[in-house]
């Protein structure tokens, strides 16, 4: 059986990397800003929010640009307090994935503790469903906020995803390591990687991102030093790393107080200094429309 670097034509001690940029569709500044490292080849994709109030403004481009790799970042939660978004499906009741606004949950707990599996299927349906209708070629399925990865109870929904996966015939991110879970939840999530496998799922390595919120006194320098640490501890293999990048704007603010680490992100992967990085390292830029390939290929060895 080839590893994952030989399915995809490297040697099995090349070091790749996929880059995505999470939230596309959350608001106009995120948008413009994937749009943007997308064209210019500094990340490898991103995934859409179909939810949220700009999601359609992403998929057009999205379905006007099919050359870049674009997601669906599966959503159940809507974590700001004066911006929100809700289920896509509108056929099926969904009330069970909504506070009493009709607004997805703020956490992840609350996800685990009420929603109906059978309704979160639905609704991931719907929101699939909605990229390709707009003309979306999806390169791989992930999920806003880890909801599904039961990190909070242990009660989580790989199940139905996978089911999705093997569906549609997707790639999804998860690990095989770099989970941040629980010491209690180790082995559950070592069963659940394995069991993806068995399904023929492509999954990664590892996966990695620096800390989502702005930490106290941290600058630009302070990220940019972060993310070259990871990048040099990278190992051989497929491994991940999220961003959450936008342009700083007044929306942006409005919306988010991690609005200066978002802007951090737009800038990381741009920066002459991480480039010349990714070339000292000898790190290989994959996209999950790779990843994709190798998967539909898979019947063929």
């Amino acid at each position: 059986m080839l590893r994952m670097n030989e399915r995809l034509g490297f040697d099995h001690n090349q070091r790749l990397l996929i880059v995505n940029a999470d939230d596309f569709g959350m608001c106009r500044s995120v948008n413009e800003a994937i749009k943007q490292l997308l064209q210019e080849e500094v990340i490898s994709s991103a995934t859409i929010m179909m939810p949220c109030a700009w999601s359609e403004d992403a998929a057009r481009w999205s379905a006007a640009n099919r050359q870049f790799d674009v997601g669906v970042h599966l959503t159940l939660t809507s974590e700001w307090d004066g911006y929100k978004w809700g289920p896509v499906c509108q056929r099926r009741d969904t009330s069970s994935l909504t506070t009493e606004h009709g607004y997805f949950p703020a956490s992840c707990l609350v996800v685990e503790q009420k929603a109906e599996v059978e309704q979160i299927r639905h609704e991931f349906i719907a929101q699939i469903e909605a990229a390709l209708h707009q003309g979306i070629d999806v390169s791989h399925l992930d999920n806003h906020m880890g909801s599904v990865y039961g990190l909070e109870t242990g009660r989580d929904f790989l199940q139905l995803v996978f089911d999705l996966c093997s569906a549609y015939d997707l790639p999804f991110r998860l690990p095989k390591a770099g989970m941040n879970v629980p010491p209690e939840l180790t082995a559950l999530a070592k069963q659940r990687a394995e069991q993806a496998g068995e399904l023929g799922i492509m999954i990664l390595d590892d996966l990695l991102g620096l800390r989502y919120a702005l930490e106290t006194g941290e600058t630009y320098e302070v990220a940019k030093a972060s993310m070259c640490a990871l990048l040099r501890g990278l190992q051989p293999g497929l491994s991940e790393i999220i961003i959450h990048p936008a342009y700083v704007s007044d929306e942006l603010k409005s919306i988010t107080p991690h609005w200066q680490k978002r802007g951090f992100e737009f800038d990381l992967f741009r920066d002459p200094d991480i480039r010349e990085l990714l070339r000292e390292e000898n790190i290989q830029l994959v996209r999950w429309l790779d990843v994709r390939q190798v998967q539909r290929n898979r019947l063929k060895e």
